[in-house]
């Protein structure tokens, strides 16, 4: 029995040793199998995150390297077992690295822990992990892309007035800058401006964000059919569209300022109707595409950045057209995505 045992022990740690090696022959050829692994599918800036990582793909593959980036997230985005084990089934695949973006800050803390202790290193793109256990965070700045959406709507409401925003959900570290930022400038530099409410959440869905927004603007309509605030700021793309979509069917997009966070072709088209006064743009394409090239050159063993900055702009509807702001406000995910 004894003898058995051990024949059964010598067996599963050659498969683990082989496993190993295997792995080991590949990276040191060139063949990297790399992980993108999103908060959710759905929304057109995790599509933008996709084709700049397939951007990337095809970039080091004309290089002379054997990349494979594999794409596969949650549907929605608090989802966060989903994504959980979408990580530990690609930690049991042995994947050559994983770029991920945590649905929440601390709920994947012990999931990439798991990863870097099987080998497979992990950068963090766009939402920030409470961990030091990843190779490179790639990231808009989202406190200053917050404090930007504060400056825009304190702007167009010429520094006075009161105003209401919508949170994402909890747990999301890069809304929750977001958030923080756009209250901090609003304390800090406008003393004339009044937060009303700061403290309601849409959800990880537009669906979840409308209703929220209709829940939110219901007590603050006014007899004459207006409403008796003066700004709204939303933090991300499904929270904008979901508050647009409660402002329209309500009759009262256009008759409040708003700025919003991210883009897609509907709000694109609010703005151009001055239903939208201002949405802050990340550069998710740059995103997607930096995380997959920051792990790639780690794997070959060059030193990375423990902090990479994408850079945010404000979209407005007088800069709209500008080339740079149209390339944001539009990215041209379908071109890597063949959509």
């Amino acid at each position: 029995m004894k003898k058995a045992l051990a024949v059964v022990v010598f067996v599963a740690i050659a498969v683990v040793f082989i496993a190993i090696g295997c792995k080991w022959k590949e990276e040191t050829e060139g063949k990297y199998r790399i992980a993108v692994i999103p908060k959710g599918t759905t929304h057109v800036f995790w599509k933008s995150i996709h084709a700049g990582a397939v951007k990337a793909e095809q970039e080091l593959k004309d290089s002379g390297l054997e990349v494979e980036v594999i794409w596969k997230g949650p549907l929605k985005e608090d989802d966060r077992e989903s994504q959980i084990r979408v990580v530990e089934d690609f930690v049991t695949r042995g994947v050559s690295g994983i770029v991920l973006a945590p649905l929440d800050d601390v709920a994947l803390r012990m999931s990439v822990k798991d990863a870097v202790n099987n080998g497979i290193p992990v950068v963090i793109i766009d939402s920030g992990l409470k961990s030091e256990d990843y190779t490179s965070f790639v990231s808009t700045d989202n406190e200053i892309g917050g404090r930007k959406g504060g400056e825009r709507l304190a702007e167009i409401l010429d520094g006075k007035g009161k105003v209401i925003m919508l949170r994402y959900q909890e747990g999301s570290a890069s809304t929750m800058k977001r958030e923080q930022g756009f209250l901090d400038v609003l304390k800090e530099k406008y003393p004339e401006i009044e937060v009303v409410s700061a403290n309601q959440y849409g959800g990880a869905t537009t669906e979840s964000a409308y209703i929220a927004s209709e829940n939110l603007l219901a007590p603050l309509r006014a007899s004459d059919g207006g409403l008796t605030i003066d700004g709204i700021f939303c933090p991300n793309e499904s929270t904008t569209f979901g508050m647009l979509r409660a402002l329209q069917d309500s009759g009262l997009a256009g008759k409040v300022k708003y700025v919003g966070f991210d883009s897609s072709d509907r709000l694109v088209q609010a703005m151009e109707n001055d239903e939208i006064h201002g949405l802050v743009l990340q550069d998710p394409i740059n995103m997607g595409y930096l995380g997959v090239k920051m792990m790639v050159a780690h794997l070959r063993g060059e030193q990375v950045d423990k902090r990479i900055d994408t850079g945010s702009s404000v979209a407005t509807p007088e800069n709209m057209d500008d080339p740079k702001i149209k390339n944001l406000l539009e990215p041209d995910f379908k071109k890597w995505l063949n959509e």
